[in-house]
Parts: C-alpha cells; sequence; structure tokens
C-alpha cells in the first residue's frame, strides 16, 4: 500500500501568503495615516518631510534587496525570513511611538530594509516548496496575499484610525500582527521538505531535491555575484523587471491625478475608479500562475516561462494606446484596469523565471533583479513628470500613455532573449 503524501507544502505557501498580506499592509498604511486629522494635530511636518519619509522607505528597500537576499541563501530561508519579519514589525510598531520627522525617518528605514528581504527568500522557498510544474502557481498565491494587503491597508488603516481616535495604535496593532505571523512563519516552515518532521517521503518526493545544495559563504559571494553580472538571462530580466514596473506604476501614482486634472473626477470617485483598477490586477495574478504552469508542459521549460510575459506586455502596451482614442473617461479606467491585469498576468512567470535561474542563490539573484525593478518604479516618478511638462503641449497626457506603452514594449524585446535553463549557480 502506498504512503500517501503528507500536504505540509500547503501550510508553508499560506504561512508565505499571509507574510506577503502583512508585508503590504505595513508598507502602504502610512500613506493613508499622513492624511489623518490626528497626525496632523500631532506631527508638524512640512509636506517636503512627509514625501521624505514616505520615499526613503523605497531607498533603504531597493539598496538592501542583494544583502538580504544573500543572507537568506547563506543562513537559511526560515531563519532570516523571521527575522525580517519581526525586524519590520517592531519598526511599525516603533513608528507608532515616534515623537516627530527623525523618530519617523529612522523607523521607516528599518522597515525598508527588513522588508526588502521578503520576496527574495520567499523566493527561495517557493522554489523548494513547490513543485517545478507548480511554481508559478505557488508564486502566484503568495504575490496575491501581497496585493490583498495593499488594497486592505488604506481601508483597514482607516478604520482603525476612527475605532481608537487616533494613528498610533493602528501601527502598534499591525506590529503585533506581524510578530504573530513571524511566529507561524518559524513554527510551519523548514528551508527544505528534507528538514521538516511532518513531510513524509511521498511529499519529498513531488518536491525538488535540494538536500545536496550547500550554502554560499562570504567567500563566495563576489563570485555569485560576478556569476550574475555575467548572465544575460539575468540582466534582460532586470530590464523586463524596470520596464514593466515604468508602465505600472502609473496606475498607484499618477492616474489619480490624471482623473482629476484632465478628466474632472471628484476625489472620492477617482479612488473607487483606481480601486477597481488595481483589483483587476489581482484577478490577473491568479490566472498568471496557471497560465504559467500550462504553458510550461506544453511549451517547455523557457518558453512557458516566456510566453506568459509577453503575452501580459503585449495587452499591457495595447491597452495604454487605447486610452489615446477613448472617448469617456470610463474607457480610460477600463484600458488601466486591462493594464492592470496584464501587468500582472506576467508577474508569476518573473517569479518561476527567477526561482529557475537562480539555483541555490535564488535569494541573491532575486534581490538582484527586484532592486533594479524598484528602481524602475521610482524613475517612473520622475520620468512622467517630465514628460507631461516638456512634451504634452496640450495637457491631455497622450505623452505619458505613449512611454508607459513603449516601456511594454522593451520589456517583450528583453523577455525574448531569458532562458530559464541559464542558472547562474548550479
Amino acid at each position: 500500500m502506498h504512503e500517501r503524501p503528507t500536504r505540509v507544502r500547503f501550510a508553508v505557501i499560506a504561512v508565505s501568503v499571509a507574510m506577503a498580506f502583512i508585508l503590504y499592509l505595513d508598507r502602504i498604511c502610512l500613506g493613508e495615516i499622513v492624511k489623518s486629522a490626528s497626525f496632523r494635530a500631532e506631527m508638524t511636518l512640512s509636506k517636503e518631510q512627509i514625501g521624505t519619509v514616505l520615499g526613503v522607505f523605497f531607498l533603504a528597500y531597493a539598496l538592501c534587496q542583494v544583502p538580504s537576499g544573500w543572507a537568506s541563501d547563506r543562513f537559511g530561508a526560515r531563519r532570516m525570513l523571521a527575522i525580517y519579519i519581526l525586524g519590520w514589525s517592531a519598526m511599525t510598531a516603533l513608528t507608532g511611538l515616534a515623537g516627530g520627522f527623525l523618530g519617523l525617518l529612522l523607523a521607516r528605514v528599518g522597515c525598508g530594509m527588513f522588508e526588502a528581504g521578503a520576496y527574495p527568500t520567499c523566493g527561495a522557498i517557493v522554489r523548494r516548496w513547490a513543485p517545478h510544474s507548480g511554481r508559478a502557481r505557488a508564486s502566484s498565491l503568495v504575490t496575491f496575499g501581497g496585493r490583498i494587503g495593499g488594497a486592505l491597508a488604506p481601508v483597514l488603516t482607516a478604520w482603525m484610525i476612527v475605532l481608537f481616535g487616533n494613528w498610533r495604535p493602528a501601527l502598534v496593532i499591525d506590529g503585533l500582527v506581524g510578530i504573530v505571523i513571524a511566529a507561524a512563519w518559524w513554527w510551519i516552515v523548514r528551508d527544505r521538505p528534507e528538514e521538516h518532521p511532518r513531510c513524509n517521503a511521498a511529499e519529498r518526493a513531488l518536491l525538488p531535491a535540494t538536500a545536496h545544495e550547500h550554502p554560499p559563504s562570504l567567500a563566495t559571494l563576489g563570485t555569485v555575484l560576478m556569476a550574475v553580472c555575467r548572465n544575460r538571462s539575468v540582466w534582460l530580466s532586470c530590464l523586463t523587471q524596470t520596464s514593466v514596473n515604468v508602465g505600472w506604476a502609473f496606475l498607484v501614482t499618477w492616474l489619480p491625478t490624471y482623473l482629476s486634472d484632465v478628466r474632472g473626477v471628484e476625489a472620492v470617485e477617482g479612488g473607487k475608479m483606481v480601486t477597481l483598477v488595481l483589483a483587476c490586477g489581482m484577478l490577473g495574478m491568479l490566472a498568471g500562475g496557471p497560465l504559467c504552469d500550462f504553458a510550461t508542459g506544453r511549451l517547455g521549460p523557457r518558453w512557458g516561462r516566456v510566453v506568459p510575459v509577453v503575452a501580459g506586455c503585449l495587452l499591457a502596451g495595447s491597452a495604454y494606446l487605447g486610452c489615446l482614442v477613448s472617448p469617456s473617461v470610463w474607457g480610460v479606467v477600463a484600458c488601466c484596469a486591462v493594464v492592470s491585469f496584464a501587468t500582472d498576468l506576467g508577474v508569476p512567470a518573473i517569479w518561476a523565471f527567477m526561482q529557475d535561474v537562480g539555483g541555490r542563490s535564488v535569494g541573491t539573484v532575486a534581490g538582484w533583479a527586484n532592486m533594479w525593478g524598484n528602481f524602475g518604479a521610482s524613475a517612473s516618478a520622475k520620468l512622467l513628470p517630465w514628460v507631461l511638462t516638456t512634451l504634452d503641449t496640450n495637457n491631455d497626457w497622450r505623452e505619458g500613455f505613449m512611454v508607459c506603452a513603449a516601456a511594454y514594449a522593451v520589456a517583450i524585446v528583453a523577455v525574448l532573449g531569458m532562458d530559464p535553463r541559464d542558472v547562474v549557480e548550479k
């Protein structure tokens, strides 16, 4: 009689989803808090100071991607991600205890540093705890958790501010929830299936054999980074993620302003429209995982990863061009919803690609690519205003939509050259 596989892998993915949820909740909640009356009454900060507090997170987040990813490769994903969750949860709670600008600034720097390791480290866990044929689906669930956390952050934060009559308890509660999730992560997860006492041989047979992989030492970090720098597929993935983020970032940064300034939509209605647009991305995320795994089964390891990203970028770029000819505001919103859906449709394939090509150093490699992707999102915040100021003579934002469409075209060219079989370090 054959032994039935245990189901530990599902618990590992489930707690990874919870991790991604609190990750984005803690990341985005401050944007709602700085608008609250209680915050403004207690913290007499200028707009420039508030912008610095909000922006410094992303600088720390981008710069710490590679070090934190390497640390998870070296010391173990279970240990390091537990530390990262505890770290950013503590920093979130400390944000709620800050007495002024400097305290807020330091807390957000710390939050960005600890959060930087979340997705690179989780990518290493997914690589070991999901079958190759299911990597994209597992990745889509984790990133879906992040999207849900980001979508609910404004609502939950505003509700807690009203409930307690002050902004500080919301951050302390978020931090405490993170500590609970860190404990759950430590209890459920192990670095490899072979190390888990509740994972039987039948389940281990379904998962990749990684027990032979030795963690990279500090002495080999330079060798790994040199291998990354020489790997064409990794660089093309960096370019893909950078370009995609240039196009996608418009939805979360400048779309509300476009709806208000160009289409005359009032703030509450515009907020509902943006929420609808981002909700379509969640659907794309859920569909992207099964699509990538299906394509990989039919088209092989290379084109199965490449085709979903190409399809998503082609659809997203075309939708931005559709904004140029749409006569109504709802037509533009529909096109942006397609952009959101199509972009997230390709994200699980990008995750699965990084897990394939990263080998035993997947945390380092994923951190490297994520760093460049975040630089792309940051660059878009400066690029689009320059385009609108320099090239947009009619104040209709046509040039902005064209730049976003062109960014997806660049991503298509880049992704066509990627090969997940070109492993950085076996």
